[in-house]
């Protein structure tokens, strides 16, 4: 092993890096534009918007451990990427179908079967291409750290052009069309991924590498759209959706609470470290998953509609958030080379807060510079979307990560579903937060916006802040039993913790 170049990665790398760069820039795509196409072509009331979009969400992430335990142990990884990518097609085909609907009431059925499809595509989806990529490395090969910084670029990547591009062609030639250009990305996915699958001929999960039980894959197939048929009908009652959620939501972590307490000595303290982490993940998701709806609204109402000169569409705003990614990555990767042990995992989470806090306090402050017609410099969301990416980096990009680390190898699979679990209520609780953004009815100027959205970012930043000082005070704490130095007693650590 020691003779392979870390930096040459096998040719099945890059087809895994391929189609996770065209679902992503599916995804982001329409994430850019979907509140807005709610509120500006389907007339559908903006704090609704929101709720519909948390809800959305919440299934998109809540779906993700039953298509990574599909791939797994049903039908293959494999036939999980090329299934979970045709549903997604489907799903945003409809999306631009419903586009000809000019009121939300018309074609609302549409729209919802649109999300449903969405969200179960890329249940079935999301898992898998990482699943699949960590099969192509034998144990202690020195590529796969790399391969999955490439990997998690595939998605910036991804993420950036389809923010730059979905927009413009959402205001040139319509939703519609903008919608289609999603579908069209994930038909690149499929048709590519079919026309290598020989290089994978060797690789995938257990049922990949046996005959396809068709049985077994009808059933799944069958399943897929009738769960999509559900969500959307579930998610027209966006009220009953998200109390489903938290209901799975707290299923979930009573279990890993109920399992916490069957440990001991060590292994629990770990375990309890890893789910203080998990809460401070729910708050940095809640402020994550305001760029798609309240930031995305302040861009529109408040914000000047150029950077560096460029006239911009302001969904186009989002974009700085993959470009901030890109950009401070590699930064980051060699502070923690030279840093080593020292910048433990509970410091990096409670520095993501701290910028988090700052990345809304900016925003606060930017009401007291506006010109006189209420309207903000755009620079002040470039240096928001700046603080809050860095964040990012600090805690989404080592949720999974930390996960692994502190929980006990027989309960790998479970932590990695409690972390995407966090995005899901993380969703459903920032549709609810986004609605306090909303003025008025009948309130368009944006003198009286922007006093809400100051408002309302300042108290997001406040919040965050103290959760930030809390974290920082308790991280030398949760550092030591990490490192295994500290001795306390189990009745002593639940009540420290």
């Amino acid at each position: 092993m020691s003779n392979l170049n870390p930096l040459k990665q096998p040719k099945q790398f890059y087809l895994i890096f391929s189609i996770e760069f065209w679902e992503r820039f599916g995804f982001y795509g329409m994430q850019a534009i979907l509140t807005v196409y709610f509120v500006k072509i389907l007339a559908m009331p903006v704090a609704k918007g929101f709720l519909l979009w948390g809800a959305f969400v919440g299934l998109v992430f809540g779906t993700i451990a039953i298509g990574g335990w599909l791939g797994d142990n049903v039908i293959g990884t494999k036939r999980a990427i090329t299934l979970g990518a045709i549903i997604l097609t489907i799903g945003y085909a409809l999306l631009g179908l419903s586009a000809g609907s000019s009121h939300y009431h018309g074609g609302g059925n549409m729209i919802y079967l649109a999300m449903g499809f969405i969200a179960m595509g890329n249940g079935l989806f999301k898992a898998n291409p990482s699943s699949l990529l960590s099969k192509i490395y034998k144990e202690g090969d020195p590529r796969l750290d790399g391969a999955f910084t490439m990997y998690y670029m595939s998605i910036n990547i991804g993420s950036f052009i389809a923010m730059l591009i979905v927009p413009w062609v959402a205001v040139k030639f319509g939703y519609g069309m903008a919608f289609g250009v999603c579908a069209i990305g994930l038909i690149f996915t499929v048709i590519n991924f079919v026309s290598f699958l020989s290089l994978m001929k060797n690789i995938g999960s257990k049922p990949d590498l046996a005959p396809l039980n068709k049985l077994n894959y009808l059933s799944v197939v069958v399943g897929t759209f009738l769960m999509s048929y559900l969500a959307s009908v579930l998610l027209q009652h966006v009220f009953y959706a998200s109390m489903m959620l938290f209901a799975a939501a707290a299923t979930i972590i009573s279990l890993y609470i109920k399992e916490t307490f069957k440990c001991h000595g060590l292994e629990r303290a770990k375990m309890l470290v890893a789910f203080v982490l998990f809460i401070q993940g729910i708050v940095f998701f809640v402020l994550y998953s305001q760029m798609p709806t309240s930031l995305n609204f302040f861009a529109i109402n408040n914000v000047q509609h150029n950077i560096f000169g460029i006239t911009v569409a302001p969904e186009q705003f989002q974009a700085l958030n993959p470009f901030w990614i890109i950009i401070a990555s590699p930064l980051l990767a060699i502070a923690y080379h030279k840093l080593g042990n020292r910048f433990s995992m509970p410091l990096k989470f409670s520095m993501g807060m701290v910028l988090c806090a700052f990345s809304f306090l900016v925003l606060k402050l930017s009401a007291s510079f506006a010109n006189a017609g209420g309207i903000v410099n755009a620079n002040w969301l470039v240096i928001s979307y700046a603080l809050q990416s860095v964040g990012e980096l600090f805690i989404s990009g080592l949720g999974l990560a930390m996960m692994a680390q502190l929980v006990p190898k027989r309960m790998t699979g479970f932590g990695m579903g409690m972390w995407h679990l966090s995005s899901a209520i993380a969703a459903v609780v920032a549709g609810w937060v986004a609605t306090f953004t909303v003025a008025p009815k009948g309130i368009t100027d944006p003198h009286q916006t922007l006093v809400i959205y100051a408002k309302v970012f300042g108290n997001l930043g406040y919040i965050t802040a103290i959760i930030a000082i809390l974290s920082i005070l308790l991280a030398p704490r949760l550092t030591r039993i990490i490192n295994n130095e500290m001795q306390v007693s189990e009745k002593k650590l639940s009540v420290v913790l």
